[in-house]
């Protein structure tokens, strides 16, 4: 009988685990493989800032054996609540990181979000710790299988060195007065604060805050001013905003950026794609 066990062991159905958002169900399946199930609440090309929690959502909670949030106040206050009610097993993602405060960003401070600013992934560094509290998560849940999720996460951990050590080369030869860049809101502080970069934006942190106009108008100063050359749509916000201010700026448009969802399909289909395709991207732009 005991010459079957590790059969038995490898055979158990994968675990079930349920993410808040694309980005973290693609870094939850690379450090699970194919231990794993991961299904996301908010698809890819979706804005999480203002999905609303369905029925379909629900029942991917209550099947789910953990649930992986990014925290920091980023998923909005029904999804929340559905997951600690669920009674089910919860990591924060972000739990520990040396998170920006919002205050850097007052004028457009959210009544969703919290003291600090949440996008963290766009900061491969943090990554490394980031994943490593997904990684001690699935630990927990299966102990049988910690060898297997140590290596899948040194694996991950150095493609996140070695996309940062690229990243750094991509920008180090641009001055820094041409470091600057305008998005759609404001989702990449943390990218910004890495590589020297100064990222402008109509709206705040939460694609839910309405850019007044008078922020637009002083907005579009600045860019005449600052001689800003890259400027950005994002996948999952209206595209109006951006083009308005590029027309009144007389810029051109230098792409799409990818700030809280993944793509469908490539470039950004998965989180290392995403960060590849950004970080070429405002390098090209702002050379």
């Amino acid at each position: 009988m005991l010459a079957f066990m590790p059969v038995m062991v490898w055979a158990q159905k994968p675990i079930a685990i349920v993410t808040s958002f694309s980005i973290l169900q693609d870094i939850t399946q690379q450090l699970g493989g194919n231990r794993v199930q991961v299904t996301t609440l908010i698809s890819p090309n979706t804005d999480a800032h203002t999905y609303q929690l369905r029925a379909q959502d629900m029942q991917k909670i209550q099947a789910a054996q953990l649930i992986v949030l990014n925290g920091l106040s980023f998923e909005r206050a029904d999804i929340r609540r559905a997951t600690q009610n669920s009674g089910k097993k919860i990591v924060h993602a972000a739990a520990g990181l040396p998170a920006l405060p919002m205050a850097e960003h007052e004028h457009h401070a959210s009544h969703e979000h919290g003291a600090f600013d949440p996008h963290v992934w766009h900061d491969p560094i943090l990554m490394q710790t980031y994943s490593r509290n997904i990684s001690q998560a699935l630990i927990q849940i299966d102990p049988q299988s910690k060898a297997y999720y140590q290596q899948r996460l040194q694996q991950y951990q150095s493609q996140l060195q070695q996309l940062h050590t690229w990243a750094a080369q991509q920008f180090q030869n641009i001055p820094q007065a041409q470091r600057k860049a305008l998005t759609a809101h404001e989702s990449f502080a943390y990218l910004g604060k890495r590589y020297h970069i100064h990222f402008y934006a109509p709206q705040g942190i939460s694609t839910h805050d309405a850019a007044s106009a008078a922020s637009v108008a002083a907005l579009i100063q600045q860019i005449k001013r600052d001689k800003i050359k890259a400027v950005f749509v994002e996948n999952m916000v209206n595209p109006k905003l951006v083009q308005q201010i590029a027309k009144e700026t007389h810029t051109r448009q230098s792409g799409v950026l990818y700030a809280d969802a993944l793509s469908q399909q490539a470039p950004a289909n998965t989180y290392l794609g995403l960060m590849r395709h950004n970080i070429q991207a405002l390098a090209n732009a702002m050379r």
